[in-house]
C-alpha cells in the first residue's frame, strides 16, 4: 500500500534557513521537494567528491580482502577530507602507472624477438651510414624467400618462432628495400631496458600501497567525511530550490511527511520561533512524495516494481498482487525441480549469509521464494534436470507439461488480465466514483461473460443457466454494452459515447489479443529450457564409450553435464527473471491502469556510513 502523506508549506526567515534544515535533518521525517534543481559547476564537483567516496569505499574493501596488504600498516590520516584526497591522489598516480606499465608491455612484447642489443651503438651506425632495417615474416615465407632475398640485401635472422622470423636488412640511408615481409618501427631500446622500466614502475605502484594502507586505516574518518558531504548535497539542494521572497529575506518551501508521523513534525514547527506553516493534505495536482508500506511478503518484490516505477500517489500500490503471479510465472518458465533446489540453495545460502535487513536480505527472500515455485511446479511436471520422472514413477500422474500448457499459458494470461481490470475498475471508483468507471465495467462484464459461456464449455465445464445461447448471457451482454458504448463517460452527450465506446471496443479487442498471445511465452520458456536440459543429457550419454564400466561412464558424463547444465541454468534463470516482469510491467500494469510516480519519498535525514 501507499503511505499517506501530509503537504507542508514553510515561511521563515532567510537567516534561519540552514538552522531550521538541520532541526528537520535531525527529525528525519521531512521530505523537502527540490524539484528543478539544476546543479552549479561547485556541486558537480560535490556529486564527485559523493561518487568518489562511494568508490574509494568499494576499493578500500577490495583491498582489505586481498591477503598480500596484511603486513601494511598504516597511520591514519587527521580527517575524512585529507583521507580522500591523498586517496584521489593516489589513484590518480596509479592510474598513469598503470598506463605506463601497460604502454612498457606491449613494448616489451614487440621488442623480445630483436633480444638484447645496444640502441645508442645502432643509432651510432644509422648517423655513419649503415642503416638496420626490422623485418618480420611467416616462417615458411623466409625460408622460401631467403636466399632471393639474400642475392640482392644484406641480412641477419634474429630470431624465430613455429610461426615466425624476425630479420634485420642493413641498407644505405634512403635506400629502397623490396621485401614481401612487415617492416616493424626501429627500436629505441632494448628488451632489458624495457623490463627495466617496467619494474620500476611495479616498484612505483606497489609503493602506492603504504598510502591506501593509511587510506584503510582511515576508512571510519572517510565513511563520515561521506555522509558530511551527502548532508551538504541535501542543503544544497534545499537552499537552491526554495523560493525568496521580500528581497530575499524570506524562504518558502514546500515539504512532505507520513501522516502517521505528522504529530512529530507538528510539534518541532509549534517549538521552533519565527516559522509560519500550513499543513494540508495532498491534491491530484501536487507532486506528492511516494514511500510504500507493504507486508512483509509484498515488501520482497518491491524490487521487481521500483525497477519500473513507484505507482502515482492516490492511486493503487500493484506489489501485492503482482508478486503471486510473478513467483508462479518463474517457476512456470524455468519448470524444473532440479534446477529450482539448485537456486534454493543459493536462497538459502543468502539468506545465511546476510542476515541484516536490507537489499541483500531481501533479494535472498526473492530467490528463495522463487525456486520454491520453480522446485513445486517442476515437480508437478516431472521434470528434474531434464530427465523424465515420470519413466521412474510411471504410477504418479505427472502433468504433461508439453502437451497441455500451450492452452493453460492463455488462461492464466486472460485471467491476469481481467484481475487487472478488476483492479482499475476498482480504483476508479474509489477515486472519482463508480460513474467513471461505466467503460470499464461493461468491458470487464463483456470479457467474463464471454469466458465463462465460451470458453469454459471449450475445457468440458458448463455452468447451469450461463451458456452462448441462453438468455442471461444475453443479458449479461446487453449490460455491458450499454455500460461500454452508451454510459463510458457520464459528462458527455450519449452519441458521443456511442461513437467513442466503438473506437475503445475496437483498441480493446486489438489490445486483449495480443496481451493474451504474450502469455504463450511461459509456455515457450519453459518449454525451451527442458528441451535444452534433455538435448545435454543426450550428448553427455553420446559420448560414453560402448561397453564402459560406471568408473568411465562418470568420468565422460559429469564434466558434460555440469557444464551443460550450468550454462542453460544459467540462461533459463535470466529468461525466467526478465520475462515474467515483461508480462508485469506491460500486460499487467497497462490493464490495472498503473500510474508511474514522478519521485519518491527521500526525507532529509542525518547521514552516516549506511545511508547511500
Amino acid at each position: 500500500m501507499i503511505a499517506r502523506m501530509s503537504k507542508y508549506d514553510f515561511v521563515l526567515y532567510a537567516a534561519q534557513s540552514e538552522d531550521f534544515i538541520a532541526r528537520l535533518r535531525e527529525l528525519g521525517l521531512v521530505d523537502i521537494t527540490t524539484t528543478g534543481w539544476e546543479p552549479s559547476e561547485e556541486d558537480r564537483q560535490l556529486l564527485l567528491d559523493i561518487e568518489g567516496c562511494t568508490k574509494a569505499a568499494e576499493f578500500l574493501k577490495a583491498f582489505r580482502a586481498d591477503r598480500s596488504h596484511d603486513a601494511l600498516r598504516g597511520e591514519p590520516f587527521a580527517s575524512g577530507r585529507e583521507a580522500y584526497e591523498h586517496y584521489a591522489a593516489a589513484q590518480r598516480e596509479a592510474t598513469a602507472i598503470r598506463t605506463e606499465i601497460a604502454r612498457l608491455e606491449k613494448a616489451a612484447d614487440e621488442l623480445r624477438p630483436w633480444g638484447a642489443f645496444d640502441a645508442e651503438r645502432t643509432a651510432q651506425l644509422a648517423a655513419d651510414g649503415v642503416v638496420l632495417r626490422y623485418f618480420s615474416v611467416q616462417r615458411s615465407t623466409f625460408d622460401k624467400m631467403k636466399e632471393e632475398w639474400a642475392d640482392s640485401y644484406t641480412l641477419s635472422e634474429i630470431s624465430r618462432t613455429d610461426a615466425a622470423v624476425w630479420f634485420v636488412v642493413v641498407t644505405a640511408p634512403g635506400e629502397e628495400v623490396a621485401i614481401d615481409a612487415q617492416e616493424m618501427k626501429t627500436p629505441q631500446m632494448d628488451i632489458r631496458e624495457a623490463e627495466r622500466r617496467l619494474a620500476t614502475e611495479r616498484e612505483r605502484l606497489s609503493a602506492l600501497d603504504a598510502e591506501f594502507a593509511r587510506v584503510a586505516a582511515s576508512e571510519e574518518l572517510l565513511a563520515q567525511y561521506a555522509a558530511e558531504l551527502r548532508e551538504r548535497l541535501q542543503g544544497v539542494r534545499v537552499e537552491a530550490t526554495a523560493r525568496h521572497e521580500a528581497d530575499g529575506s524570506l524562504v518558502i518551501m514546500e515539504g512532505w511527511a507520513e501522516t502517521e508521523t505528522s504529530a512529530k513534525v507538528d510539534a518541532l514547527l509549534e517549538a521552533y520561533p519565527n516559522v509560519v506553516w500550513l499543513k494540508s493534505d495532498p491534491t491530484p495536482e501536487d507532486d506528492t512524495p511516494v514511500k510504500l508500506k507493504n507486508n512483509r511478503f509484498a515488501r520482497i518484490f518491491e524490487m521487481i516494481g521500483d525497477l519500473y516505477a513507484r505507482p502515482k500517489y492516490g492511486t493503487l500500490d500493484l506489489t501485492p498482487f503482482f508478486a503471486p503471479f510473478y513467483m508462479l510465472f518463474f517457476g512456470i518458465c524455468l519448470n524444473d525441480a532440479g534446477y529450482g533446489l539448485v537456486l534454493l540453495a543459493a536462497g538459502l545460502f543468502m539468506l545465511h549469509k546476510f542476515r541484516e535487513p536490507g537489499m541483500m536480505r531481501r533479494a535472498a527472500w526473492f530467490a528463495t521464494l522463487c525456486a520454491l515455485t520453480t522446485v513445486v511446479f517442476g515437480a508437478i511436471c516431472g521434470s528434474f534436470f531434464g530427465l523424465s520422472l515420470n519413466e521412474y514413477f510411471p504410477s504418479i500422474p505427472f502433468f504433461d507439461f508439453q502437451g497441455k500448457f500451450f492452452i493453460i499459458s492463455l488462461v492464466i494470461g486472460l485471467v491476469q488480465i481481467l484481475f487487472g481490470m478488476a483492479l482499475n475498475i476498482w480504483t476508479t471508483t474509489r477515486c472519482f466514483g463508480i460513474t467513471h468507471a461505466f467503460g470499464q465495467l461493461g468491458w470487464f462484464i463483456i470479457l467474463v461473460s464471454c469466458s465463462l459461456a465460451v470458453a469454459l464449455p471449450m475445457a468440458g465445464i458448463t455452468i447451469p443457466g450461463f451458456t452462448s445461447g441462453s438468455v442471461a448471457f444475453y443479458v449479461a451482454l446487453g449490460i455491458g454494452g450499454v455500460l461500454l458504448l452508451v454510459l463510458n463517460n457520464p459528462r458527455r452527450n450519449p452519441l458521443v459515447n456511442v461513437g467513442a465506446g466503438l473506437w475503445d471496443l475496437y483498441n480493446n479487442i486489438t489490445g486483449l489479443l495480443s496481451d493474451v498471445l504474450s502469455y504463450i511465452r511461459l509456455f515457450a520458456i519453459g518449454l525451451s529450457g527442458g528441451v535444452l536440459a534433455l538435448v545435454f543429457n543426450t550428448l553427455a550419454e553420446g559420448f560414453v564409450p560402448e561397453g564402459a564400466n560406471i568408473v568411465v561412464r562418470l568420468l565422460v558424463m559429469i564434466p558434460i553435464l555440469l557444464i551443460g547444465h550450468g550454462i542453460n541454468l544459467f540462461m533459463s534463470t535470466i529468461s525466467s527473471f526478465v520475462h515474467p516482469m515483461r508480462l508485469t510491467f506491460v500486460e499487467f500494469f497497462k490493464n490495472a491502469g498503473f500510474e508511474m510516480a514522478s519521485r519518491s519519498f527521500d526525507p532529509i535525514r542525518k547521514m552516516d556510513k549506511t545511508n547511500e
